[in-house]
């Protein structure tokens, strides 16, 4: 398999994030990846487009590599995707993806911008990698560039793209679909809880979808129907739950919560789309798991989605979604919707989410996860004293050993540099050492990477 890698960073092969790829050549040896550094050479690409639209041409899967710069990607690579759109190419059925180095600030959008644009030249896109600078020297971040890798490797054998190819097609039928072909007949250990609002309605678009995950899924399942339960009230904003963990009220949602659905290997929601929101009752459902939002008791468990409604004209509500996943720390394994090909696309949730929880697959967080937790943690470090639960599950998972001011060495060391840099003579005798210094400890983990177990490609 052939991979072309777009460096948009005007550091050229000094670029951070160029290294995490680099990292991966070593680790997958039987992958060809060929570099273009677009960030640094765009005014000999301007002159003369033919060497770069051969390799474009020729490579089975784009990754884009670049840092994040304001908001966006940085304005030498938006002008090499300007020179692809121009190109003629047909891109149609070529694989994208993205990495990225940043300290998460507006990842998000950035990524939202390479993947559009990929939509518009008809490829297949799929949900890129977004890394702290630092990431790389790091034990964890190096497995999580290694499962994100894998995980497109393995998508791309599938023929899975997280843009919906498919546009046309039926609404799903209310009656319950006869078992597919391939859907597993035994049912391997774990379990699969599906929080939805039927109501007792057993024929509709929403419990056929649910029928249809069931039968596709390994694992057993088991349906929560939060009309079913006995909600004594809603939430009161009383901060009982943040004290001790428990709820004021004694409806038994607290016990329900922790048996029935926190005990999941995988959580699914299904909804119906009412008045531009998931409606009253799951409403109801988030609010009184208040603390969930503070204490992500449910980190590392892959979720998903069955939404019977017109999702795709509900930007908000898709945002809400992915951003729900990423502050609790899941990873969104796909959200299947009633609208176009809804059989494929609840296989394909069905393979994602059984993909997540036989190799515990959790990519890091974007901008949502990690600048929401950030807030948080900052919040219940002030009100420690009556967010007392919360408190202790934040010191024992290590969320607090990220503060700014507990790295004193660092802190130390950006003085001497600042102070370094303002001398004139100093900074033209540093020069490129800057550049050297800083790509170093990146250099080293290159030296030290060896290859990964072989993935087909």
């Amino acid at each position: 398999m052939k991979v072309l890698v777009l460096n948009g960073s005007p550091s050229g092969r000094d670029s951070i994030t160029l290294f995490t790829v680099r990292y991966l050549e070593k680790l997958f040896p039987s992958v060809a990846f060929e570099t273009l550094h677009v960030g640094q050479r765009i005014r000999h690409f301007e002159q003369n487009f033919t060497e770069a639209g051969e390799k474009l041409a020729a490579a089975d899967l784009i990754l884009f590599s670049y840092p994040v710069y304001t908001f966006l990607a940085p304005s030498q690579l938006h002008r090499f995707i300007e020179l692809m759109k121009a190109s003629g190419i047909d891109f149609s059925g070529k694989y994208a993806t993205q990495i990225t180095t940043s300290k998460h600030f507006y990842d998000v959008t950035a990524h939202r911008y390479i993947q559009d644009n990929c939509a518009d030249l008809g490829m297949k896109v799929l949900k890129g990698l977004s890394a702290d600078m630092e990431d790389l020297l790091k034990e964890q971040g190096r497995a999580e560039a290694e499962a994100f890798f894998r995980f497109v490797l393995w998508q791309m054998e599938r023929g899975y793209s997280d843009i919906p190819e498919h546009r046309t097609g039926t609404p799903f039928s209310p009656v319950i679909p006869a078992c597919p072909d391939g859907a597993p007949t035994e049912k391997k250990p774990g379990a699969v809880v599906i929080v939805t609002d039927l109501d007792g309605k057993t024929e509709s678009p929403l419990s056929a979808m649910i029928a249809r995950l069931r039968m596709q899924l390994p694992y057993e399942t088991r349906v929560v129907d939060l009309h079913a339960f006995p909600f004594a009230g809603g939430c009161l904003g009383c901060f009982h739950c943040a004290a001790d963990g428990t709820c004021v009220y004694r409806d038994g949602f607290d016990q329900k919560l922790r048996e029935n659905i926190q005990t999941a290997d995988a959580i699914v929601y299904a909804y119906t789309i009412r008045d531009h929101s998931m409606g009253y009752r799951f409403k109801l459902y988030d609010d009184r798991q208040f603390c969930n939002g503070h204490r992500t008791v449910t980190m590392g468990k892959p979720v998903g989605y069955l939404v019977d409604g017109a999702a795709d004209s509900e930007p908000n509500l898709q945002l809400l979604m992915e951003a729900r996943a990423e502050v609790g720390g899941n990873f969104l394994a796909g959200i299947a919707t009633d609208q176009f090909a809804p059989e494929a696309e609840i296989d394909r949730l069905a393979k994602m989410l059984t993909y997540a929880i036989e190799n515990s697959y959790r990519p890091p967080k974007n901008f949502y996860g990690v600048g929401g937790l950030k807030i948080f943690r900052d919040l219940i470090y002030q009100m420690q004293g009556l967010m007392r639960a919360d408190h202790k599950f934040y010191r024992k998972h290590g969320f607090y050993d990220d503060f700014p001011q507990k790295r004193k060495g660092t802190i130390a060391a950006m003085y001497l540099v600042g102070a370094m840099m303002k001398n004139p003579k100093l900074r033209k005798k540093l020069g490129s050492r800057m550049t050297e210094g800083m790509t170093m400890p990146y250099r080293k983990v290159l030296e030290n990477a060896k290859p990964s177990a072989d993935v087909k490609a």
